[in-house]
């Protein structure tokens, strides 16, 4: 017995330490199917045995929040759904009943409260017991009706999900993250979790209602299809369901099976509920699972096949991932031929060697894993150079999980991070050049330095053929190209990528030297520190950027291309002047944290990004709170004032 509880023990530990990688860090240390492998071999043993640890996943809903948002708990603990990967157990589990088959979406559990037909309160799931609550960013979804006709009150549980298209559209565009998402539901998780709801705005998240907890004053005639169908009638976009008997339950699974392939919702599985609401209410709940609904797991299909090389792709960033390169397979009606491995760690764990016998198959149905290696040679080499410059690499530990990275600074993938930067929005806010793009340019030759993005029309017969390219999104890069020649000098040096220095910092040393290109650039560093906000650092990455030749030649090449827009001088009276701010939480009064951001910059003053011994005010409107900006404040006793004290400084 003791020999088995060591076993529990042990994938115990791993189970709960892959969770917490996987929802609190956005990360992964083993697949999917590894981890439910694990989940029911620890449940099997949990059944033999008669015991359960206090630490087991089968019991634990989830982990503590890590975030600055407020809390708050759940008025019932929202439990996991037991679940099986046969269509028999869902048969014998319905029984004589009629259910209600939906996708079980892979995004971020949302509860909605409506009062008197308006949204009031959304709080995320949470560990299951406590959820944040993400009133103003739910109130940005694409989707969320935030008025309904019903005036009484309404709670409403669904899933909050990020499409693949704008999934794929996000990953290749996005500017404010280190590296791509690797895959729907952790780009949804950090959307939905925005302290800036601006930004969770972008992000084009949908909700997707799948409960109805309560509704006062309606008879839904005992049907949870009946629920379904009112809420659509509120304006609500539902879960895809279907109505579902035993006798049918083949012909819906395989119905649902079909539309994977082409559906934008990322799902992991489907979820079975009774229809009849009195008799799933009857029923009640184990300890650890609710009995009216049952999860169901797509049984995946595992084919085996021959490793034959491990692929080494780098990114902007530096990391470098490894891909498994195998002999194809079909799986799930396509050719299967290479697999992402993530990092070293998991690369490791399944001891990976070029020849070893390894199965694979779809996550979900979709995306191609390694589950197993049959043979564990073991024999990869981690190379120690960068397959794109040849620079040196190193390995990583980050909480764990071994990554290996390129650590030459001019590595050319690392360019494309520069060229990004370059055509973004407060940059020179360039259209149709998506990072994805720049990358093709980059590997085609096409674009070496940042001034030949300027004459991409001579490439013209190229680029057309390009994949995602045509005569039409050609003609509006170049259009966007051509516009973007007319640009302020602040987001023209903030745009050149100069470590350290962001637009608020161009902008108060654009303002010091007259906007004056030639002064600016041959600042020195006893007049950068001189400028109220600019530091030590900046200055000395400043002179240093415009002191090496081969940044003397890009300015240069830039300038030819590029006028500058005249600059209005400041009407507004400068009360701000030598006062720096931050700026936390969410705003009423202004659209978003970035117009009180313009405000501050228009009266003189600078807005950073964390709390320093240099920072005057902190604009929280949450002023109480345990955020870690609220507490670096009150440890340096800088003052934190509401968004309504701010404007009366403004009145002043």
């Amino acid at each position: 017995m003791q020999d088995v509880l060591e076993v529990m023990k042990e994938k115990v530990k791993l189970l709960n330490e892959a969770s917490k990688v996987y929802y609190q860090e956005a990360n992964e240390i083993m697949s999917n199917f590894e981890y439910d492998k694990l989940y029911d071999e620890l449940v099997k043993l949990e059944e033999e045995t008669g015991i359960t640890l206090s630490d087991s996943p089968t019991v634990r809903v989830g982990y503590e929040v890590l975030s600055e948002l407020p809390k708050e708990r759940h008025a019932s603990p929202m439990l996991s759904l037991d679940k099986t990967k046969e269509v028999e157990t869902l048969k014998d589990w319905l029984g004589t009943q009629e259910g209600v088959l939906s996708w079980k979406l892979d995004g971020l559990t949302i509860v909605l409260t409506y009062e008197d037909g308006k949204l009031v309160k959304a709080v995320t799931r949470g560990n299951g017991e406590v959820g944040e609550v993400i009133t103003n960013n739910a109130k940005v979804f694409k989707n969320i009706p935030v008025s309904i006709a019903h005036k009484g009150s309404l709670v409403v549980r669904g899933e909050a999900v990020i499409k693949y298209s704008d999934f794929e559209r996000i990953n290749a565009e996005i500017e404010d993250v280190d590296a791509k998402y690797k895959n729907p539901r952790n780009l949804c998780s950090g959307s939905v979790r925005q302290l800036n709801n601006e930004i969770t705005a972008k992000r084009r998240v949908h909700f997707m209602a799948f409960n109805l907890v309560s509704a006062d004053g309606v008879d839904f005639e005992n049907s949870r299809n009946k629920q379904f169908e009112w809420l659509e009638n509120m304006g609500f976009e539902v879960v895809e369901r279907k109505i579902v008997t035993r006798s049918t339950m083949d012909e819906v699974v395989a119905w649902f099976a079909s539309k994977i392939e082409t559906n934008d919702f990322p799902s992991d599985g489907l979820v079975l509920s009774y229809d009849d609401i009195a008799y799933s209410e009857s029923l009640g709940r184990t300890a650890k699972f609710p009995r009216h609904s049952i999860a169901f797991k797509w049984r995946d299909e595992i084919k085996e096949t021959t490793l034959k090389e491990i692929e080494w792709s780098a990114s902007r960033t530096g990391l470098i991932n490894p891909v498994a390169i195998f002999e194809p397979v079909e799986l799930e009606g396509t050719t299967v031929a290479r697999a992402s491995v993530h990092n070293i760690s998991i690369m490791e764990s399944l001891e990976l060697g070029i020849g070893d016998t390894i199965e694979v198959y779809k996550a979900n149905m979709i995306i191609p894993q390694i589950a197993e290696n049959k043979t564990r040679s073991g024999n990869l080499e981690i190379p120690d150079a960068c397959p794109v410059c040849g620079g040196e690499t190193s390995i990583k530990n980050d909480n764990g999980i071994k990554s290996l990275y390129c650590i030459n600074p001019d590595c050319l993938a690392k360019k494309i991070k520069s060229f990004t930067l370059f055509v973004s929005r407060d940059a020179m806010n360039i259209d149709g050049l998506s990072e994805a793009t720049i990358e093709k340019l980059i590997a085609k030759g096409f674009v070496k330095e940042l001034a030949d993005l300027f004459h991409l029309e001579q490439y013209k017969e190229e680029i057309t053929t390009m994949e995602g390219f045509g005569e039409k999104s050609f003609n509006n890069l170049i259009a966007s190209i051509n516009k973007a020649r007319e640009v302020s000098i602040a987001k023209f040096i903030y745009s050149l990528g100069i470590p350290n220095v962001g637009l608020s910092n161009a902008k108060l040393i654009c303002k010091r030297y007259g906007n004056d290109i030639d002064l600016i650039r041959n600042a020195d560093f006893e007049g950068l520190v001189s400028i109220d906000g600019i530091g030590d650092v900046i200055a000395d990455t400043f002179v240093k950027y415009f002191a090496k030749p081969e940044n003397v030649v890009i300015v240069d090449d830039l300038l030819k291309e590029i006028t500058f827009t005249k600059e209005e001088q400041a009407t507004s009276k400068q009360i701000f002047e030598g006062l720096n701010f931050v700026i936390t939480g969410s705003v009423e009064h202004f659209a978003n944290r970035k117009e009180v951001q313009a405000v501050i910059e228009e009266r003189g003053g600078k807005v950073t990004g964390s709390v320093t011994s240099k920072t005057n005010y902190l604009i929280n409107n949450d002023n109480l709170s345990n955020s870690s900006k609220n507490k670096k404040a009150k440890e340096l006793e800088i003052p934190i004032i509401t968004e309504a004290e701010f404007v009366e400084m403004l009145n002043q």
